[in-house]
């Protein structure tokens, strides 16, 4: 009898159907264990406005005074944390980075280093 019924299509359609709903179960199991963390997305508009620049001095090599090491200046208000400062003295020329203290800002332009003759522009850029 308990033969007959392990041999009979029912059961093992029973048994297939058991088997099928055991594996679903698993991989939903595991997909359920997907985690993701919160992020965040938007969009808005400010107002750009540019810095003014005062008390421009350039800083000349000791050893070679037709050389600049340096070029500083002021700007009128102070960059917020994070802040990039660059400069150039050549209108084609290398970007130095520059550091800031407050609104006070100093360029180390001694690599590649610039002529006081070959000088021909100072160019900043400022971004927060």
């Amino acid at each position: 009898m308990i033969r007959d019924i392990l041999r009979s299509r029912i059961f093992q359609v029973t048994i297939a159907i058991g088997l099928g709903l055991a594996i679903i179960g698993g991989v939903f199991a595991y997909t359920a264990s997907n985690t993701v963390p919160g992020s965040q997305a938007g969009e808005g508009e400010g107002i750009v406005t540019g810095y003014v620049l005062t008390s421009v001095h350039y800083g000349l090599n000791a050893t070679d005074p037709s050389k600049i090491d340096s070029v500083s200046f002021n700007l009128d208000s102070a960059p917020g944390a994070g802040s990039t400062i660059k400069a150039k003295l050549l209108s084609t020329g290398s970007w130095y980075p520059c550091t800031t203290v407050g609104v006070a800002v100093t360029c180390n332009t001694s690599s590649p280093q610039v002529g006081v003759l070959g000088a021909d522009k100072l160019t900043v850029v400022a971004a927060q």
